[in-house]
């Protein structure tokens, strides 16, 4: 892979330059590129040495750290798939997992990163992938999708495809050698447009010992971070710390889910900059970032980069023209380099997906009359009332700004005469103390057309979600 012979090469010309550095209780310990190469080259000795062959998937189950980055990294070099799987999952649910994934082997840090082969095991919901083919594509990378609407999919990206969604994004990002990106996201489900870019450009990737605010922005401080990819909930928890450290960052992206106004806010208002939004997809990488308008438009996904063509779908499947609006959206539809290569079972080629709209997202969208995207809401997120359609996300960000409220849920439910009715769920943010809900709809009718105020309003300890921590709808 291209991605790996550039750090071979980064380790070449600067051997001592830090690749990695993790912290632990206050001191940051730095791994070179020339060690981290060396690990990396070690690790695929041992996996081909255990039988690991050209094209087989490789499970990785790892805590967060530079033992991940590293195993990884060897699978890779190998010519294995990676295919990580979450370190907290119970034995059960991986055991489903490497079911699903049908795995030829496992890579596990409890076993001091051992690889083991796997032994099949019947999974009733699973089509048998059709080997040959599976090979044929060079595949690099094996992930399941977040599933939050549906059932999970497996999505491969081939080793190729890998090489030009990196190339592709970092023509938004422009990361380099003078970079030092703090990371937070788990790295079960956030590796390639990420670490791997990160570490293919030559910068070094800093690893907090903890997510809570005050230990990230020490580390931060110390390490010169400059720039921070991370989720709404890791930047919710930045903006209420009150320790009074900043951050000096050029680039500080949020990605994996929408950004809640109240967060992007109370970023601004903490630490005198904007939060940017990115569109990240596992089927196609990061083709939309707001890199030059978040400050005046902190809620919007932002332009597409100059790789992708971004287009809006009407139901009967044309163009949408002009300017949209939140009323006026179509499904985002996205063609480009570094679309994955197929779905693992059933198996389906990408080709028989992309043509002729390119990747559909299943995602509501509208372009401004500057040709800013903005999100609207899943297409499975949309009620239809009486024939007045709109998207639980318009809802959930009232709500979710409101006092008193922690995080919330909207979805419709069946009405003999309207079709489908709104109604909420809302987690409070002092159980002993929870918002009214009088006081929640009141609110809700100040800031909505009727149509969209919830018709109920129940309060719950928690709401479901993915392994991904998105909100399980």
């Amino acid at each position: 892979m291209k991605a790996l012979d550039e750090i071979r090469a980064r380790a070449a010309e600067a051997p001592d330059h830090p690749a990695l550095c993790a912290d632990r209780d206050g001191v940051a310990t730095p791994t070179s590129y020339a060690e981290l190469v060396a690990r990396l080259e070690a690790g695929a000795e041992r996996l081909r040495a255990a039988g690991v062959a050209r094209g087989e998937r490789v499970g990785l189950v790892a805590r967060q750290g530079v033992g991940f980055v590293e195993a990884a990294l060897s699978i890779l070099a190998a010519g294995g798939c990676l295919a990580p799987l979450p370190s907290d999952e119970t034995p059960t649910s991986r055991a489903r997992t490497v079911a699903r994934a049908q795995l030829h082997w496992l890579v596990e840090e409890e076993r001091d990163f051992a690889c083991r082969r796997v032994e099949p095991t019947p999974d009733p919901a699973a089509v048998p992938v059709p080997e040959d083919a599976f090979r044929a594509l060079d595949p690099a990378y094996l992930r399941f999708t977040s599933g939050t609407t549906s059932a999970r999919k497996g999505v491969i990206l081939s080793h190729a495809r890998i090489v030009e969604r990196l190339e592709a994004a970092n023509q938004g990002l422009g990361i380099g050698p003078a970079d030092r990106i703090l990371w937070l996201l788990p790295m079960a489900h956030h590796f390639v447009v990420s670490i791997l870019l990160y570490l293919r450009f030559g910068a070094t990737v800093l690893l907090p010992e903890s997510s809570l605010a005050r230990p990230v922005l020490e580390l931060a401080g110390r390490e010169r971070a400059t720039v921070l990819y991370a989720a709404p909930f890791h930047y919710r928890l930045l903006a209420a710390d009150v320790s009074g450290l900043g951050l000096d960052l050029r680039l500080a992206i949020s990605t994996a889910e929408g950004l809640p106004p109240d967060v992007s806010r109370g970023f601004r208002e903490r630490f005198g900059r904007p939060l940017g939004q990115a569109l990240g997809i596992i089927e196609v990488g990061l083709p939309v970032v707001n890199l030059d308008e978040a400050e005046t438009k902190p809620l919007a996904l932002g332009r597409p980069l100059p790789a992708y063509e971004v287009w809006l779908r009407d139901e009967a499947g044309a163009p949408l023209r002009g300017p949209g609006s939140p009323e006026r959206t179509g499904e985002i539809c996205i063609r480009g380099p570094g679309l994955f290569d197929a779905y693992l079972s059933p198996w389906t080629p990408s080709a028989e997906l992309l043509e002729p709209d390119g990747f559909r997202t299943g995602d509501q969208g509208w372009f401004d009359a500057d040709g800013t995207l903005f999100l609207a809401g899943r297409r499975h997120n949309r009620i239809n009332m009486a024939g007045l359609k709109f998207f639980c996300e318009e809802v959930e960000e009232v709500l979710s700004g409101l006092p008193g409220v922690r995080e919330c849920r909207v979805f419709a439910r069946q009405h003999p005469r309207l079709g489908e009715i709104p109604v909420a769920e809302v987690v409070a943010e002092d159980p002993a103390d929870p918002p009214a809900k009088g006081a929640l709809l009141a609110a809700c009718r100040e800031a909505l057309p009727a149509y969209k105020v919830p018709r109920q309003v129940a309060l719950v300890d928690t709401l479901a979600k993915t392994e991904t921590g998105k909100l399980k709808r």
